[in-house]
């Protein structure tokens, strides 16, 4: 079957995309920028890949007439705070237009559980979402979950971050809002399972696992996993918006992220009861079983998608490929050459940079700019890395998204994210024996000039530093 993936770069596209290359169908994978998408990874002739922005009509047409099916994984939640309904709407309006175009027999829409009457801006524009993709004359199939426990969802970072930094929490009420969390591995077995299954046409269905818990008792129960002994007491004098600074400063989620989840998770999301489990035979994952999966991936370095691989406003304007261009003309550098005896060794530094490893150099300074970064509202040191040992582009590094990552050519390029007066990028390559290490900033406005020239001390220590201990 030939199969329309849309969302292929995001956290759940990334987990599906394997499976039903695995399963024998064609994917037409649709990216805004296919710089960001690594098809090689897949090493499949089953995988087609194409230029797509559901927010521009005219790039829809690159969809081909003769898909059987396709999955719609579209949505803009930590993209904005205030226009992601607008977007997600657009989006899916868009999406129907072109669609209908075609032969497609069945729309996939992976939604949230939606059967309170009061919801947050985020379930509110599923729920809308769905009403408009239900508007065509394919056959309409929605799941909808809750929390997705799995390496790298925004929930278990989450949860994991507050969990392992802090022994006591002063929480807010939210935390004893009930919810029935579902591991990613039933989410895709779900998803592969309704595939043209007629049982499931112009259906919805609740998603979740065997335990419906509070989000305390999953903080407990996360704690006890991790042989961690834990406090939380619930206060009820947290605002939602002092319940987002809270998320935001100590987990590595972002301010938009963490108002958008904060709102949704004041919401109680229990599945209605439904046959689709007895339909697929589908076994659920325990909430416990799901995190100890979780874990394993991350100890085994096989994590394959994170919620930090998702773009921020700049990068999606953008695209990759709009910034990989790195400009010259108005921009400050800083620009070093070193010597180096092994190329293959000082490849390997430049390739496992960041994250557990950090900068190699005045580590202490790059975490004091990510604290400061955290406070304005930035991404912060927070994020890591997904892998180790991989870089692919699109993903993210500290406060840094990677541009471009070419092991044959030797060159590895960063584009800042974190909160600056321009813009600011970082290239390391290695050619003819000599690693090139250059940083590029290009200021906006006056402010941009008084910070560059502000940072320029410390760059120097940094940078000097930098290349050096990666060169040796």
């Amino acid at each position: 079957m030939k199969i329309l993936l849309t969302g292929t770069t995001g956290y759940i596209g990334q987990r599906l995309l394997p499976v039903l290359l695995n399963e024998g169908h064609n994917v037409i994978c649709c990216t805004r920028d296919k710089k960001r998408f690594n098809a090689a990874r897949y090493n499949s002739h089953q995988l087609k890949v194409i230029t797509v922005d559901f927010l521009d009509k005219s790039s829809l047409m690159s969809i081909p007439e003769d898909i059987d099916a396709a999955y719609y994984l579209i949505h803009s939640m930590s993209a904005s705070i205030d226009d992601f309904e607008k977007l997600e709407k657009e989006s899916a309006l868009n999406f129907i237009e072109r669609i209908e175009q075609t032969n497609v027999r069945q729309v996939i829409y992976l939604s949230g559980i939606v059967n309170n009457e009061k919801l947050s801006k985020h379930l509110s524009s599923r729920k809308a979402v769905e009403e408009i993709l239900s508007r065509g004359s394919y056959h309409l199939t929605t799941l909808r979950a809750a929390i997705i426990v799995g390496s790298g969802s925004a929930s278990f970072e989450i949860i994991r971050d507050l969990v392992e930094k802090l022994p006591v929490m002063v929480a807010p009420r939210w935390v004893n809002t009930k919810s029935q969390p579902v591991a990613i591995r039933n989410v895709i077995q779900f998803l592969k399972g309704i595939l043209l299954k007629k049982d499931t046409y112009d259906r919805s269905f609740d998603i979740g696992g065997p335990d419906i818990l509070s989000y305390k008792e999953m903080l407990i129960k996360f704690a006890k996993i991790r042989k961690l002994k834990r406090r939380i007491f619930v206060v009820p004098v947290m605002t939602p918006k002092l319940s987002s600074y809270w998320l935001f400063f100590i987990t590595s989620t972002s301010y938009k992220l963490a108002v958008n989840l904060v709102n949704s998770m004041k919401v109680e999301a229990t599945c209605s009861e439904n046959d689709l489990q007895a339909i697929l035979d589908i076994d659920l994952i325990s909430y416990e079983d799901a995190v100890s999966l979780a874990f394993d991936k991350i100890e085994q370095q096989e994590v394959l998608s994170s919620w930090t691989d998702a773009l921020n406003s700049q990068l999606k304007k953008n695209g990759i490929s709009g910034l990989i261009e790195v400009p010259s003309y108005g921009c400050f550098t800083d620009k070093r050459v070193a010597e180096v005896s092994d190329e293959d060794v000082v490849l390997n530094r430049i390739w496992t940079i960041g994250g557990q490893n950090g900068w190699y150099y005045a580590s202490w300074l790059l975490e004091l700019r990510g604290f400061i970064d955290k406070v304005f509202g930035g991404v912060g040191l927070r994020r890591g890395r997904k892998s180790n040992f991989d870089i692919s582009p699109g993903d993210s590094i500290d406060f840094w998204r990677v541009l471009l990552a070419d092991r044959g050519e030797k060159r590895l390029l960063l584009y800042a994210e974190m909160k600056l007066p321009g813009e600011a990028w970082l290239e390391f390559k290695i050619m003819d024996g000599k690693l090139y290490q250059t940083s590029t900033f290009r200021p906006l406005g006056l402010w941009g000039r008084i910070y560059w020239y502000s940072v320029l001390p410390f760059h120097s220590i940094i940078f000097r530093g930098m290349i050096r201990k990666i060169s040796n």
